[in-house]
C-alpha cells in the first residue's frame, strides 16, 4: 500500500504531494513502482496535528480518489470520517483505512455494513491532538489486542461482514517508541486475531529516534527513514503481514519479493531435510 497524503503539513513529506496534480501523479508514480493499493489521505495524523473541516478533507481527496481510480489502480481512502468515505466510495475507492477504528465517527460502522467492502480497523485512543497522553499501558501487545478484539465485535455487530475486516495494531498512535517495538516483535498475537494484519511503520518517529545522531542526539529526518521502514517490513512479510503500507513503494516490493523467495526456498530445504530424516533407508 502507497501513500498519499494530501495534506500541507504531512510528517514524512512537508506537503509534496498537497496540490491534487502533484498527488495524483505520485499515486500514479507509486502504481508503476508496484504498489497493489494506493491509499489517499485528507487529514495529517502526525502527533499534535489540528483535524481541517470535513470539507476541506472533501476538497482534497476527493479529486485524487477519482483520477486515481479512474486510472485503474485499487484506491483506498484514509478517514476516519463516513462522509468522506461514503463520497471516496462513490468516487472509486475499494477499500477504507480508519485510524480510529469506527470510533472517531458513530455513522462509519454503519456505512461499512452497507458498502460491504474492505474496513481497516486500527487500534486507536484519541485524536492526533492529544493521544500521546493515552500512551499508559499495562501489557502494550495484550492491551492492544483486546482493545482491537472490542472492534472486530463492533464492527460485526453492525453488520459488517467479516470477511470484510482487516487490523492494524496503529504503530505511533497514542504509543511511546518502546511499544511500538514491543508490538513488532510480537505481531503473531495480532495476528492470532484471525484478520489480515494491515502495518503502518514507514517512517514513523520511532525509527528516527533509533537512528539518531550519535553526535547530537537529533532524530534522522523522516525522508532519511526509509531503509529502516524497508527493514521493518522484511521482517514482518515473514511473519505473514497481509500488507504494508509504504511510503517508499519501489524498495519495499523488492524486499518483500526477495523475503517471499527465502522463505520458499526455507521451506523446500526443511522439507528436504525432514524426507532424509525420516524416509531415507537405514544405514
Amino acid at each position: 500500500m502507497g501513500v498519499v497524503n494530501v495534506t500541507p503539513d504531512s510528517f514524512s513529506d512537508g506537503g509534496r504531494s498537497f496540490a491534487p496534480e502533484a498527488a495524483v501523479a505520485h499515486g500514479l508514480a507509486l502504481f508503476e513502482q508496484g504498489a497493489d493499493i494506493v491509499d489517499v489521505g485528507g487529514e495529517s495524523t502526525r502527533p499534535g496535528a489540528v483535524r481541517p473541516p470535513a470539507e476541506e478533507e472533501l476538497r482534497r481527496v476527493l479529486p485524487v480518489v477519482r483520477e486515481l481510480a479512474a486510472a485503474g489502480g485499487i484506491v483506498s481512502v484514509d478517514t476516519m470520517r463516513a462522509e468522506v468515505a461514503a463520497r471516496a466510495l462513490d468516487a472509486g475507492a475499494r477499500l477504507v483505512n480508519d485510524v480510529s477504528g469506527g470510533l472517531a465517527d458513530p455513522a462509519m460502522l454503519p456505512l461499512m455494513a452497507r458498502a460491504d467492502t474492505p474496513y481497516v480497523l486500527m487500534h486507536w485512543r484519541g485524536h492526533a491532538a492529544g493521544m500521546q497522553a493515552n500512551a499508559d499501558y499495562g501489557d502494550v501487545v495484550s492491551d492492544v489486542v483486546d482493545e482491537l478484539r472490542l472492534r472486530i465485535e463492533a464492527a460485526l455487530r453492525a453488520g459488517i461482514p467479516p470477511h470484510c475486516l482487516i487490523v492494524d495494531p496503529g504503530l505511533g498512535f497514542a504509543k511511546e517508541p518502546g511499544h511500538n517495538w514491543e508490538l513488532l516483535g510480537r505481531l503473531r498475537e495480532v495476528a492470532a486475531l484471525g484478520r489480515p494484519v494491515l502495518l503502518g511503520a514507514s517512517r514513523k518517529s520511532f525509527l528516527g529516534r533509533l537512528l539518531a545522531d550519535p553526535a547530537t542526539g537529533e532524530p534522522r529526518p523522516a525522508p532519511l527513514r526509509d531503509a529502516a521502514t524497508t527493514a521493518v517490513s522484511v521482517l514482518a512479510a515473514a511473519q505473514g503481514i497481509w500488507c504494508l503500507r509504504v511510503h517508499d513503494v519501489a524498495s519495499t516490493c523488492d524486499a518483500v519479493r526477495v523475503t517471499a523467495r527465502w522463505g520458499v526456498e526455507a521451506d523446500t530445504s526443511a522439507r528436504a531435510q525432514l524426507r532424509r530424516r525420516h524416509c531415507s533407508p537405514c544405514p
